[in-house]
């Protein structure tokens, strides 16, 4: 059974970061408010839609993102506080060891990591996706043309290379199909342009020529147009930088596997997607050993010299993440690695702060 002072440390550890984190979430919304009023206004877009379809899906999303951060200065400033009207010390006198106070502090944390986590995994994608939608459909957000030089596998022993494709309308220069059998090349076709068909579902091929090779001979046969249908759509050839954000834990893998299966270069960026969502939650706990290490001593400058240390720690731990994310997704990192070093790093910040702390 949770004891008197146990209740009470959750109790300002949770009204605290609640506080803290809504007034963030509530500025973030005028903000956002202000910059998007222009299209609310000349799109005629109801009330409903806005709240429902738009903001109410926005504010998970920022509530998870910004979740480490605020929890951290809200343990630095509550606890900052006991320190300074001599709380700590007075616990401490009680007989109770540094160790013992930091159960109800961890009992949050743990407990507001494992939200975390399950939201990354499911709540936070499907909110994304009626949010993206909605951006999609009144804010003017499209996805990026795919990069030059599309080469990747569509189906086992299949493979295809685009010189360049433009989603505006679907169509694509330079083209090659390959299929190959126990690694030898069985057919292969050329093509100077591909356009998508929507109503077949197949790609119009202009100006092809096709190469097939069997045990006895080879056969070469020139084309002007011919409706065929491949394992892919213009959808799977656009880069959309959200996209990822919006996918579940399921259909992450599913999609992890299916650009392996390609060989896609852009893996990396998914892969961090999913490794994060994990890693990126127990900041909570490591962040609340630093907060409540650097905070449960009185020190002359207060809790303002507190929260001054903590905002900049917690900011140089961000700036740490986005570095070693880059590592992953423009050097050779795996993306595990690379995900999993702030925390490694701050763990033992964390644990070397605790050493120090008043025992």
């Amino acid at each position: 059974m949770l004891k008197t002072l146990d209740r009470y440390i959750i109790k300002k550890f949770l009204s605290t970061f609640i506080v803290a984190l809504a007034m963030f979430i509530l500025i973030a919304i005028v903000f956002d408010v202000v910059e998007k009023l222009e299209d609310f206004l000349s799109k005629q877009i109801s009330l409903k839609e806005i709240i429902f379809d738009y903001y109410l899906n926005f504010i998970p999303y920022f509530a998870v993102l910004y979740t480490p951060l605020f929890l951290f200065i809200a343990v630095i400033f509550f606890t900052s506080r006991m320190a300074y009207r001599s709380e700590i010390v007075s616990v401490l006198n009680s007989g109770i060891t540094f160790n013992r106070l930091l159960v109800p502090y961890f009992i949050s944390a743990l407990a507001i990591t494992a939200l975390n986590i399950y939201a990354n995994m499911w709540i936070i994608p499907d909110a994304n996706k009626t949010r993206f939608a909605f951006e999609d459909a009144y804010i003017g957000w499209k996805p990026h043309n795919p990069d030059n030089n599309l080469h990747f596998q569509i189906a086992k022993n299949e493979f295809m290379y685009i010189e360049n494709f433009n989603l505006t309308d679907s169509s694509g220069y330079k083209f090659a199909y390959e299929k190959f059998n126990n690694g030898k090349l069985i057919y292969k076709l050329r093509a100077d342009r591909l356009q998508w068909n929507a109503k077949n579902k197949k790609w119009l091929v202009k100006n092809y020529a096709e190469r097939t090779n069997d045990s006895l001979k080879e056969t070469l046969r020139f084309g002007k147009d011919s409706l065929i249908k491949y394992n892919f759509t213009p959808s799977d050839l656009k880069r959309d930088d959200n996209a990822m954000e919006a996918l579940n834990a399921t259909e992450l893998d599913k999609k992890i596997e299916e650009l392996k299966m390609r060989g896609a270069d852009d893996i990396s960026f998914y892969e961090i997607e999913k490794y994060k969502r994990t890693a990126f939650p127990f900041a909570i706990p490591i962040l609340t050993l630093i907060g409540v290490s650097l905070s449960s001593r009185k020190v002359r400058g207060g809790s303002g010299l507190h929260i001054g240390i903590g905002i900049a720690l917690s900011f140089s731990y961000i700036m740490f993440q986005q570095v070693s994310k880059t590592f992953s997704t423009n050097g050779n990192l795996p993306a595990i690695i690379g995900v999993w070093i702030p925390n490694v790093v701050y763990g033992t910040i964390a644990v070397f702060l605790y050493r120090l702390a008043p025992k």
